[in-house]
């Protein structure tokens, strides 16, 4: 096993890489090392491409650009529903790229959340991303409804995970709603999503997902284990673009569900232009868009799209376990001894794409990385994530960003900074 901790073994896992020919594919920084495409992904130039495309119908077409040129706007979401649609293992239909993570979670909990009766409390969890937890609760005061009584949060035993055990005790004769993360953004912990939609349905309970974390990353089948809706943002895996416009489901079982916030582009694409005051509403996923498309942001994802319908969910999926089995081995091997501890599940069934580092010293460290020209991300209070991405990490970045780290604990290079984050950790 000895091989296993050198740099031409790593360099032999990469000479046999059938995903390697995709590297060439992005903007790489150059003499660097990116490790943080789980918070965004690098600009491909099929994204770049694409983009460019779409301004040149803006300087070529003006007005005449939403029905003509190389991607007409009127129909350029529905365009990449299509494309979204796979990776998440929905219908075309059951899809709508539109809105941003959060502005879709308050449209869909509008839409969604009917408190009647007994049922009058949103189930979610301690360790979901902040903005959620904001979203829910601006949702139940605009109800009426104080969040300190009608929002339950499942807590961790731990600090980095959930038990789904205590997630479905808590689906309890008082919940209407329930909306959790498919992979947890601090310990990467990947949620059975199909045993937990199953339990709440059970329970004539509604449930929505946070896929942010896992879109890009993971394959799912949103349709087949019943969720009734998720949304996500395209900017990290999928390599949309920094603010590029987000993604939803919802299942087609809803379909006709008059939308909780009621704008213009969720109108029926044949009578939006009636500009009649009386709405009709698409008569599918669409029908939850709000404003007009963001169709500089939108553009991109044509380009960086391509390439996940190419190889496919599963081939991703393969290496990005790969490479992320390979890092927990070297950590294991090299950095025990500098007091490090992997904060992500070892199970690869149960561990998303990235890796959580645990150290004391951890915002120090991460900007003495970023010295060696390594970029990580920084989560409060302890943890270094580093995300090896299928589609532009290689096994000798790894192998070389851990025995970066290596470095910099032997010569306690972090101790020449300030252990506080940066104001973007």
């Amino acid at each position: 096993m000895a091989q296993d901790f050198t740099r031409a073994y790593a360099e032999t896992r990469d000479a046999s890489d059938s995903l390697a020919p995709f590297r060439g594919e992005f903007y790489l920084p150059q003499d660097g090392i990116y490790m943080d495409g789980n918070s965004l992904g690098l600009l491909s130039k099929r994204a770049e491409r694409t983009l460019l495309e779409s301004l040149n119908d803006w300087k070529e077409l003006g007005i005449d650009g939403w029905m003509s040129g190389r991607h007409p706007w009127f129909n350029l979401s529905e365009q990449l529903a299509a494309l979204n649609a796979p990776l998440v293992g929905a219908k075309a239909e059951e899809v709508m790229v539109t809105g941003s993570t959060t502005v879709n979670l308050h449209q869909l909990v509008a839409s969604f959340f009917k408190p009647e009766g007994k049922r009058t409390k949103i189930l979610a969890d301690t360790l979901t991303f902040p903005s959620d937890i904001y979203a829910l609760k601006s949702q139940l005061e605009l109800r009426g409804l104080d969040p300190s009584e009608h929002l339950v949060q499942v807590s961790s035993p731990d600090g980095r995970y959930l038990k789904e055990e205590d997630i479905i005790a808590a689906m309890t004769d008082d919940i209407a709603l329930i909306v959790l993360p498919t992979v947890l953004y601090r310990s990467g912990q990947i949620l059975d999503m199909a045993r937990l939609a199953k339990a709440a349905h059970e329970r004539d309970i509604l449930i929505g997902l946070d896929a942010c974390h896992s879109v890009g990353a993971i394959p799912h089948a949103f349709h087949d284990w019943g969720v009734d809706f998720a949304y996500w943002c395209n900017y990290k895996h999928l390599n949309g673009g920094p603010g590029s416009v987000g993604g939803l489901f919802v299942h087609e079982r809803h379909f006709g569900t008059t939308p909780g916030l009621a704008g213009w582009f969720g109108s029926r694409k044949d009578k939006q232009f009636d500009m009649d005051h009386t709405m009709t509403p698409a008569d599918d996923a669409g029908a939850f868009q709000i404003g007009t498309p963001h169709v500089l942001s939108l553009a991109p994802q044509l380009g960086a799209l391509e390439m996940f319908n190419e190889i496919g969910m599963d081939a991703i999926r393969e290496k990005s376990l790969a490479l992320t089995t390979y890092m927990t081995a070297l950590i294991d091997e090299v950095l025990a001894p500098y007091g490090f501890v992997i904060g992500s599940p070892r199970n690869e069934t149960q561990r998303g794409a990235h890796l959580s580092l645990e150290h004391p010293e951890a915002a120090r460290i991460c900007k003495a990385l970023k010295q060696h020209r390594v970029i990580p991300d920084f989560r409060a209070p302890n943890i270094i994530r580093l995300a090896p991405v299928a589609l532009y990490n290689t096994f000798t970045d790894v192998y070389d960003v851990v025995m970066t780290l290596q470095t910099i604990m032997e010569n306690k290079e972090y101790e020449a900074f300030e252990n506080v984050r940066e104001v973007v950790a």
